[in-house]
């Protein structure tokens, strides 16, 4: 089992910066690939960012390339997502997930937090 619990959500004006966090804790860990996730209620769930196991491999969404940026620190169990230049569409609820499948389908997500909601005001 493992646990995940995000933190760093709330309102920003666009242009502004966010960094969520999710710490994680339970068995294996470092064995998971990980990733984040957003949705609203108008959309289904959306791949945003994931990054491997030893903080590797990291894939950012088209949405989002080049103004968000995943990275993990296994010595922690935390992992991260800066958000920098941030629009009123990105405004959701964001998600950490764990799988063991290097994914971007959440289907295959082992492993849910319970969100941060994210509110950017123009």
């Amino acid at each position: 089992q493992v646990q995940l619990v995000e933190s760093g959500g709330g309102r920003a004006l666009a242009g502004g910066s966010l960094t969520l966090s999710c710490a994680a804790s339970g068995s294996y860990v470092r064995s998971y690939h990980m990733s984040w996730f957003r949705q609203t209620p108008e959309k289904e769930r959306e791949f945003v960012a994931r990054i491997g196991r030893s903080g590797g491999t990291p894939w950012i969404s088209d949405s989002v390339r080049g103004r968000f940026t995943i990275s993990r620190d296994n010595a922690k169990n935390i992992v991260y997502l800066q958000m920098n230049n941030l629009k009123p569409e990105d405004t959701a609820v964001y998600y950490c997930a764990a799988t063991q499948s290097l994914s971007t389908d959440a289907v295959r997500y082992d492993y849910w937090g319970r969100g941060t909601q994210v509110t950017v005001a123009s």
